[in-house]
């Protein structure tokens, strides 16, 4: 007859034991719901909040697209003013190289005129002297010549002329 209190007392025991261990797992289920809502909450926060900023990720991006153009187009502007500055330098190096040699042919070309003109000085003041002497020689000869005689007139007045 002892075994039915001790039966009794370990069946009590048992059936205590499993109500603590079911009233601590309905508690820890309360517990996981109440964090899985708040968890799906922030979850549900958060995701907006991303959402959100891809909004203004998309929106700064279409604000960016027409400067980045620009920016592109500018960047070829530069480029192409750079190549022109390149060619242009070029073409200045190649004018300034033309210049100098008409320059020194200009120079060249005004030494020789200078040359020619003094030879031409000279040759003038050679014909001058050889056409006073001409006219002294044509004037000795006059002096002595006959004028009667037409050969003689002639030739005196062709010096004469002259």
């Amino acid at each position: 007859m002892k075994i039915v209190p001790v039966m009794a007392f370990l069946s009590v025991s048992v059936m205590v034991v499993m109500i603590y261990q079911a009233v601590r797992q309905e508690l820890e289920l309360r517990s996981l719901k109440a964090r899985m809502l708040e968890t799906s909450a922030e979850l549900k926060q958060k995701e907006h909040a991303i959402i959100q900023e891809k909004n203004t990720i998309q929106d700064l991006n279409k604000l960016l697209d027409p400067l980045t153009k620009q920016k592109d187009q500018l960047n070829k502007n530069k480029l192409d003013l750079s190549r022109s500055v390149a060619q242009m330098t070029n073409s200045l190096v190649i004018c300034n190289t033309d210049k100098e040699v008409a320059e020194r042919n200009k120079a060249d070309g005004t030494k020789a005129l200078a040359e020619v003109n003094a030879e031409k000085n000279k040759a003038e003041e050679q014909i001058k002297i050889l056409q006073l002497q001409i006219l002294d020689r044509d004037k000795a000869i006059c002096t002595f010549v006959d004028e009667t005689k037409e050969e003689g007139r002639k030739l005196c007045s062709i010096a004469k002329a002259k």
